[in-house]
């Protein structure tokens, strides 16, 4: 498979060549604007972004409200997008990655998220477990799984909440004991986006006693003797995806499944959620991009009053403070996604306080922008309410936005 640009080596994939110079105007001629998201962007990183832009705009956009009105799960549009290098953007080369960073990353999923904000959320984990196997697994597990989970020829699922354990993941109860070759799984994880649809299942489980240190990562196959899965749950929101409890009893892993050894599972999950905040935050830029270029233009046309929405003080008022939003939401990812690529040591904080910020001030922005269309952001016609709708669970996932004041309340406290 083909990678993506990098900035190190300036890679253009074969099959995109063409493609990459035909859309250095695919952000929709709004440089020089506040709004225009390429703002202090190296040349290799517009590209990529309008390389995003564009698949989104042609791949998601069309279909967003399809999906989500009949909750459909777009593997044929995922795997077109895995040939870009959607599968495995922060997942090295040798195995079909494209070796980008954390930076370029969050560039991509924000340009994705325009066009669909739940399939890029679910491409988003799949790429943090793709990057968990290839940090943490053995050489033979990278060569055995990734290639094909970097080619979305197999999607994968990260399995971390439990029904009693989601803020405190450390307090999990699935359990894994050895038994010879194998590890014998017993516990249930809730819900588990790609549940039921994904192939791979990268599971917490308890190897230990209690607390974090007594917690393994295990590679789990759909398949596995004892592995079984929920009822499909009917969401709010992020309906391109389905969520379902992956339930284990007796579920049978062979010991060479184990990613790591004994014990690190938690801190596997923790470096992963660092990113996985970052990414979340990301896609919840582009739901609030998105609903403000849909915002704008529609109180350009919208008359009240024998003029246009745009011309009233309040609506522009109103403008300014989402566009203001928006600059601060995505200076801080980019600067959080930043400083996760330089492995800063305060990056847990940064993350924690990037992803608080963004996911509630980019949920008020779609929430803005509906009020904005009147009426007609009420109706499933418009697209605004799936942004809406979409977004609203970025404040509970990756770590509940409670959760991130209390990790950065706490580097404040330790100084």
């Amino acid at each position: 498979m083909t990678s993506l640009l990098t900035l190190a080596a300036r890679r253009v994939p074969l099959r995109l060549g063409r493609a990459v110079t035909s859309v250095s105007n695919q952000i929709r001629n709004i440089s020089s604007t506040p709004l225009d998201p390429s703002v202090g962007l190296t040349d290799d990183q517009k590209e990529l972004q309008s390389l995003a832009r564009n698949f989104a705009d042609n791949e998601f956009a069309p279909k967003m409200q399809e999906w989500d009105e009949n909750q459909y799960f777009p593997a044929d549009v995922l795997r077109k997008g895995a040939e870009l290098g959607f599968g495995g953007l922060y997942t090295r080369e040798d195995v079909g990655g494209s070796g980008l960073g954390r930076l370029e990353t969050s560039i991509i999923f924000e340009a994705l998220s325009t066009g669909c904000v739940s399939t890029t959320a679910y491409i988003s984990i799949h790429n943090m477990c793709t990057w968990m196997i290839d940090s943490y697994g053995s050489e033979e597990q990278r060569q055995k799984y990734l290639p094909k989970l970097t080619s979305m020829e197999q999607f994968a699922s990260y399995c971390l909440t439990e029904p009693g354990a989601g803020s405190d993941a450390g307090g999990l109860s699935t359990t894994a004991v050895k038994k010879g070759s194998h590890y014998v799984l017993n516990g249930s994880k809730a819900f588990i986006s790609g549940g039921g649809s994904s192939d791979v299942y990268v599971i917490m489980a308890r190897t230990g006693g209690p607390g974090p240190k007594g917690i393994s990562c295990f590679i789990v196959e759909k398949g596995f003797k004892g592995l079984s899965f929920g009822k499909k749950e009917n969401k709010l929101g992020w309906n391109s995806q389905e969520t379902r409890a992956v339930i284990m009893e007796d579920c049978e892993v062979p010991v060479e499944n184990l990613v790591g050894s004994e014990g690190q599972g938690f801190s596997i999950a923790m470096k992963g959620l660092n990113g996985g905040r970052i990414n979340i935050g990301s896609c919840s830029l582009g739901a609030a991009q998105a609903s403000l270029e849909a915002a704008l233009e529609h109180v350009k046309v919208r008359k009240q009053f024998n003029q246009p929405l745009a011309n009233f003080q309040n609506t522009q008022f109103k403008l300014a403070d989402m566009a203001t939003s928006l600059l601060s939401s995505r200076l801080m990812i980019r600067q959080a996604a930043t400083m996760l690529d330089q492995d800063h040591p305060s990056v847990a904080s940064f993350c924690a306080m990037a992803k608080l910020h963004a996911t509630d001030e980019c949920f008020k922005i779609c929430d803005d922008s509906l009020q904005l269309h009147g009426g007609y952001g009420y109706l499933k016609d418009y697209k605004v309410n799936v942004y809406l709708r979409d977004s609203r669970v970025h404040r509970i996932l990756e770590g509940t936005n409670e959760v991130m004041r209390l990790v950065a309340s706490r580097s404040l406290l330790t100084e």
